[in-house]
């Protein structure tokens, strides 16, 4: 059974970091894109960044485009998001997937975490 468990959420002020941790077991994504999405209260799910299953390709939403770093490491089966001068819209649920296909829909990606909170306050 594959499960995404996403570690290292919180709660940091403005202009703080986090670093965000997707674990995944059950089966070896090595071959799969991964990507990160995010939703906050009331809002729709937004894309945040996504990586080739290789990591020689990245891409990232306009709003944390030179603040966030997408990685990953193959051997540990882990995404990791590394967020820089966080900002209070960056508010939200954060929550890691695995799929495919390269893509910022995040329909295309069949599995998906729960999700870890991020809070950014003023």
């Amino acid at each position: 059974q594959v499960q995404l468990v996403e570690s290292g959420g919180g709660s940091v002020q403005a202009g703080g970091s986090l670093r965000l941790s997707c674990a995944a077991s059950g089966r070896t994504f090595s071959n799969y894109a991964a990507a990160w999405f995010r939703q906050a209260p009331g809002k729709e799910r937004e894309f945040v960044a996504n990586i080739r299953g290789n990591g020689d390709s990245t891409l990232y939403a306009d709003s944390v485009k030179g603040r966030f770093t997408i990685s990953r490491d193959n051997a540990k089966n882990t995404v990791y998001l590394q967020m820089n001068n966080l900002k209070p819209e960056d508010t939200a649920n954060y929550y890691c997937a695995f799929g495919i296909i390269y893509s910022r829909d995040y329909r295309v990606y069949p599995y998906r975490g729960q999700g870890t909170q991020v809070t950014v306050s003023s």
